[in-house]
């Protein structure tokens, strides 16, 4: 965790360096591009292929260390779609920055895109390993994982998860099966209103017939 931390300082200095540094003489070349995708056609339509690999590889290469320090540091990130969104929301407001204070510099979206990707290949390369030699893992009710011995508290988590999504739907289908015992117990009665019972016209047939002898 030490470690990360120094690693993450050292990164937020070199990233403030590389993003926030004004560059007066890119101020004719820079525009704020909104729709996503079309600097990245610009950066491979272009025929310097070296610029194209400096401008492309330069923003995923920027967005790896996030993959690798968000799950160290912030348990609560970890998992692909945590570190993606995670990143993409620091690097926009990177940009927005950019964008208002410092010259030179423009907001740009595929640079968020690109800083994504770059975070989602750290955390599939290094980071997700790191995260769980660091921090334990997370007990999902849907996929619970059957612990070791020396992990009694993870068993009573996955049990109590269990037990608790058990207890919902034998719930569920106690009300469901009232509700239908009540409903058919409501049609009998009705039916038993408007005709008379079997057993009470049994018991009224033999008196109706004496009644009709001479």
């Amino acid at each position: 965790m030490a470690v990360g931390f120094v690693c993450m300082v050292a990164f937020a200095v070199a990233l403030a360096k590389v993003t926030l540094v004004p560059s007066p003489a890119s101020v004719p070349l820079t525009h704020t591009n909104l729709h996503p995708g079309s600097s990245i056609r610009l950066y491979f339509n272009q025929p310097d292929w070296r610029d194209t690999i400096k401008q492309v590889g330069g923003n995923v290469v920027l967005g790896v260390p996030f993959g690798f320090l968000l799950p160290v540091l912030f348990p609560r990130t970890r998992g692909f779609v945590r570190v993606v969104l995670m990143t993409a929301f620091v690097m926009l407001t990177v940009e927005i920055a950019q964008g208002l204070l410092v010259a030179g510099r423009a907001f740009d979206i595929d640079d968020v895109i690109l800083n994504a990707a770059g975070a989602f290949l750290g955390y599939l390369v290094l980071g997700r390993r790191l995260g769980r030699a660091l921090h334990p893992r997370r007990v999902h009710w849907w996929r619970p994982r059957t612990g070791s011995a020396d992990e009694p508290a993870r068993d009573a988590a996955v049990k109590k998860s269990r037990n608790h999504w058990v207890w919902a739907w034998r719930t569920r289908d106690a009300r469901r099966t009232a509700g239908i015992k009540t409903t058919a117990m409501t049609k009998i009665k009705k039916m038993t209103r408007k005709q008379p019972a079997p057993k009470r016209l049994r018991e009224r047939i033999p008196a109706l017939l004496r009644a009709k002898r001479p």
